[in-house]
């Protein structure tokens, strides 16, 4: 199940990206400037933006099984539509649908922490990050393979039958789930901002991934410039090859996944923002040019690049953590944050680039990087200072507090979530609500 679900993130997330890498095909086809062209990905980005706010948050309140078929059918033949346009008004249009429906991976993953035990959590979201991971890396050389080879219509039209395919099987592998919300549509719409005021741990995991992710995409708008200037004097092959590294990741967020369910989010956090500090210290070496400055910018970016995902595991079992009933609406609060943050930091690097540099980009994710450090170390030091720390502390060992009346809640508060992952172990055969669950109806 995990590796069909795993698939389904690659698929998803590939969609976005494989028209990418077929835009001067796109312009030649279709007899419009390069520029023109460039619409296609960004209405294929608009819509996709779009279906995090609008359609995400449905994933508690429908049956995850048919919600995720429908979504995928309709992907299916939106790239239908897309790989038979006649011009670019149509194709537009229909790479907006592709889009907007093809947000799949971020139902699989509420889906996926209510069927396992919450000491499998962090594994099974670093197994589906991985498939992301490998979508994303991967679309772009098959769009631009298969472009080169059979046109451009053929990237969309082979995507349309996988994700077609992929539709068909998992209206048959996933099991049957019951929604965990009742509320209106337009309820459910506004409840990732509610989530974002009265949550404290979905705050801090937001900004945790918005100052990490917007690091990392400052170093990686700015990278092609960089290679392209003076010192390397290289082409956009070079980023290519450099992102690349980015396979590693696939290896590593499995790994961190089983670090969260051991040790818990907090540490592999910190962990991963000491990291993103000393890839900034690696990544100025970038300057000097020659064979030393490429294998900096090859190590920094592969530290970076592990850090952020590895984070983004971590982070994920968090919020998951805090309300079960809530899970896709926690995640577009969550997701919407980063992609922000991700869209600053391109922003903000492109400045300081033109103003102080490859120095300037390095300063700057490092400052980002302390900024989340500062804000985690200042949590943690609230959590040992709490009251509910040394209530849980002083907890049996079934979680009872002496002389209470058997209740788990103040002793297993959401921003301690490793106390509650080892109660679920422990009465994993008791009456204890586990991950796997489904809560009552709200």
């Amino acid at each position: 199940m995990v590796l069909i679900l795993a698939v389904t993130c690659a698929v998803a997330v590939g969609n976005i990206y494989f028209p990418q890498a077929i835009g001067p095909l796109v312009a030649a086809g279709l007899h419009v400037s390069p520029d023109s062209a460039a619409a296609v990905v960004t209405a294929t980005q608009t819509g996709y933006t779009a279906g995090m706010v609008l359609l995400v948050p449905l994933g508690d309140r429908l049956p995850h099984r048919s919600f995720l078929v429908v979504l995928l059918a309709l992907t299916g033949l939106a790239l239908l539509a897309a790989g038979c346009a006649p011009a670019m008004p149509a194709l537009v249009a229909a790479s907006t649908l592709v889009g907007l429906t093809t947000v799949g991976a971020q139902i699989v993953g509420p889906l996926a922490a209510g069927l396992v035990a919450a000491d499998r959590q962090g594994a099974v979201i670093g197994a589906l990050l991985s498939g992301s991971t490998g979508g994303m890396l991967l679309a772009r050389t098959f769009g631009g393979t298969l472009g080169e080879w059979l046109g451009w219509r053929a990237p969309y039209l082979v995507a349309a039958v996988l994700t077609l395919i992929l539709a068909t099987v998992l209206a048959f592998a996933v099991p049957t789930t019951t929604p965990s919300s009742r509320q209106p549509y337009t309820a459910l719409l506004a409840e990732p901002l509610r989530l974002l005021r009265t949550e404290p741990d979905l705050r801090r995991s937001c900004f945790y991934q918005a100052t990490v992710f917007a690091g990392f995409s400052a170093v990686w708008t700015c990278l092609a410039l960089l290679l392209a200037g003076p010192a390397y004097g290289l082409g956009a092959h070079a980023v290519g090859v450099i992102a690349l590294v980015g396979v590693a990741t696939m290896v590593c967020t499995p790994l961190a996944g089983r670090l969260v369910d051991r040790y818990g989010p907090d540490p592999v956090n910190l962990v991963c923002m000491l990291g993103v500090l000393v890839s900034a210290a690696i990544l100025t070496i970038g300057t000097r040019g020659g064979t030393v400055g490429l294998t900096s910018l090859t190590l920094g970016t592969l530290l970076l690049d592990t850090a952020m995902q590895s984070g983004m595991v971590a982070n994920k079992v968090r919020v998951y953590a805090l309300r079960v009933d809530a899970r896709s609406r926690l995640n577009t609060a969550y997701m919407t944050c980063a992609y922000l943050g991700g869209t600053a930091g391109s922003w903000l690097g492109i400045r300081v680039w033109s103003q102080a540099g490859w120095w300037g980009v390095c300063v700057l994710v490092a400052v980002l990087a302390a900024l989340a450090l500062a804000r985690h170390l200042l949590a943690l030091y609230t959590f040992e200072e709490s009251p509910a720390r040394n209530r849980a502390a002083n907890a049996d060992g079934l979680g009872h507090q002496p002389g209470a009346g058997g209740s788990d809640q103040a002793s297993c508060g959401a921003s301690d979530t490793r106390p509650r992952r080892r109660l679920t172990r422990r009465r994993r055969g008791g009456h204890a609500t586990g991950a796997g669950q489904v809560p009552r109806a709200r």
